[in-house]
């Protein structure tokens, strides 16, 4: 079987964990019997050892319980920047496999499952963990909203981006986030809500500083370039600009040459959020 499957923007900012919108960048993958295991693989992730160290030969025997099949891997997303790569190939593969449950088996693979649900369902979802399931909710999304995505030639591997998070956090922290995603929920909803504050954060952003420093800057160029907030894609090193449709193309300008001026090469890409998720292709 082949299946498509959209990038994925978490934690928005406050909603760390939780939050993650699906975005229209895509990894394709297909998967046939065969007498034993071959990756190929196109784009994005193509230099990775196609061995049984691969995340989609890994996926392919937990589904199959073994790895004889040739699977081809064609991906316009980017690895180590906060875009769900590795969310958006588990979930492909193992749907690819004819898993039962391919949602499952990603959030097994990833451990939380954001990324994951978003690819699947398409859209703003949230995730919970309840009395040890996930549960997913789609949210609602103004078709007004866009993205500008700032795209560095800077890997940041999400273990990385979550070694230098603290244990714990403050009450004041606590509340602080919490009324930013609230805020942040109202304005995906009703774009004429959203406000640069929507995205503020102190569970992860300013932590992660450390490791991206130039993270700040761009986010505020895109915010004077027109965006209406901007955020960390997940653990980066990808910056989110959310935007008004009218205002993409100056934030894009604005993003591109606030990364030449920090000294960073890499892109800036207009981006709409994707609202189908995961497909099956005709093979």
């Amino acid at each position: 079987m082949k299946v498509r499957v959209p990038a994925s923007s978490a934690n928005l900012g406050p909603g760390f964990d939780v939050l993650a919108v699906a975005l229209t960048k895509y990894l394709e993958v297909e998967v046939k019997p065969a007498n034993k295991l071959t990756i190929v693989s196109h784009g994005e992730g193509s230099d990775l050892p196609a061995d049984e160290t691969h995340l989609a030969a890994r996926v392919v025997e937990k589904v199959f319980g073994h790895t004889n099949t040739r699977v081809t891997i064609s991906s316009t997303i980017p690895l180590a920047r906060g875009l769900g790569s590795s969310a958006a190939l588990a979930l492909g593969v193992a749907a690819a496999c004819g898993a039962a449950d391919p949602l499952a088996v990603a959030i097994d693979f990833e451990g939380h499952g954001e990324n994951a649900a978003a690819s699947f369902y398409g859209g703003l979802v949230a995730v919970a963990s309840l009395a040890g399931n996930v549960a997913l909710r789609r949210l609602s999304l103004d078709p007004g909203l866009s993205f500008v995505l700032l795209i560095p030639d800077k890997e940041l591997t999400t273990a990385e981006a979550r070694s230098v998070l603290p244990e714990t956090i403050t009450r004041q922290d606590a509340i602080f986030n919490l009324g930013r995603l609230a805020m942040l929920i109202a304005g995906f909803a009703d774009v004429t809500l959203l406000s640069r504050e929507a995205c503020e954060d102190r569970l992860h952003q300013n932590y992660r500083a450390k490791l991206f420093p130039e993270a700040d800057d761009l986010m505020n160029r895109l915010i004077e370039g027109g965006a209406l907030a901007a955020c960390w894609s997940g653990a980066g090193s990808a910056i989110l600009g959310i935007c008004a449709k009218d205002a993409v193309e100056a934030v894009r300008d604005k993003g591109g040459e606030a990364m030449a001026a920090a000294g960073l090469d890499g892109k800036a890409e207009i981006l709409s959020a994707d609202t189908e998720g995961m497909t099956f292709l005709k093979e």
